[in-house]
């Protein structure tokens, strides 16, 4: 994943020191340039190497600093290019988690069909606001972010009303690892389980458990979402990565379709997930 977003920064670092050896005033060593928009040299470096990402602020800047004004546009543009598929962590939490669980609402208001993958956590569409609440002080703990936890909490229970509206369909696969995972209070797990077993049997979800010994196709990876068979978003520790080009939708909905032949549902399910709660301490 993270091979395409690290040559798309390298290009661009490449392309700032293209600018930085052809000012009008010739060639700029690194901590002329430095000095000249008053950063360390280190960032200089870093950027041109592909080794940290730049800021809209930071392309001004240089493209200034160079004496190339009209350069700005194009860096601009290639960084928004693998920006738009590709979103830290860092930044897009930069302001909190409400402004990423909006995103999210939108994607989903726009979608009838969604099929999902989740296998360490449950699928934000089904948390309740307890389970959820403790997720996102998680998250907010280990990224250093906003604590707007029941902004973000609220956002991500308004999601949920797509499922009462009919024709869609959450079609959503869960493996049992993510019913064990002790992410927030035994007795705020119980509750989320219930959750789960309530919603087995609504029109609008296919909820569908993988158990631990169920025979697997594939290894079990990262958790991965499908809105309309237009757009994937799946995520690692460093960034959420937003796919819309159909050779990528179409590969994970392959994997879906394969994870789905080890689920169980209806009944089934639901006593994996009775077992799972009985199995929890008080």
């Amino acid at each position: 994943m993270s091979t395409d977003f690290q040559q798309a920064r390298e290009a661009l670092g490449e392309r700032m020191r293209e600018l930085r050896y052809s000012t009008t005033e010739g060639r700029l060593t690194g901590t002329q340039l430095a000095q000249r928009l008053g950063w360390a040299h280190s960032k200089v470096y870093k950027l041109e190497n592909g080794q940290q990402t730049a800021t809209i602020e930071d392309l001004r800047a240089w493209a200034d600093a160079v004496q190339q004004p009209h350069a700005f546009q194009e860096l601009a543009s290639r960084l928004r290019g693998f920006e738009s598929h590709i979103r830290s962590w860092r930044r897009q939490l930069a302001a909190g988690h409400r402004p990423a669980q909006d995103s999210w609402n939108a994607e989903v208001s726009r979608s009838t069909s969604i099929y999902a993958w989740e296998g360490s956590v449950i699928p934000g569409m089904l948390q309740t606001a307890d389970y959820a609440r403790h997720v996102f002080l998680k998250y907010a703990k280990q990224h250093g972010t906003t604590p707007d936890t029941e902004e973000a909490v609220h956002a991500r229970l308004e999601r949920q009303a797509w499922l009462r509206t009919p024709g869609n369909r959450l079609h959503v696969l869960v493996w049992q690892p993510a019913l064990h995972a002790l992410v927030c209070p035994p007795s705020v797990l119980k509750g989320q389980l219930d959750r789960l077993m309530a919603v087995i049997g609504l029109d609008t979800v296919e909820l569908g458990v993988v158990p631990l010994a169920a025979p697997l196709d594939l290894p079990p990876a990262n958790g991965f979402w499908v809105f309309d068979a237009r757009l994937v978003i799946t995520e690692d520790e460093h960034a959420e990565l937003w796919l819309d080009n159909a050779d990528s939708v179409a590969t994970y909905l392959k994997v879906w379709r394969t994870m789905r032949k080890s689920a169980v549902f209806g009944a089934e399910a639901q006593k994996v997930i009775s077992a799972v709660s009985r199995s929890i301490p008080s």
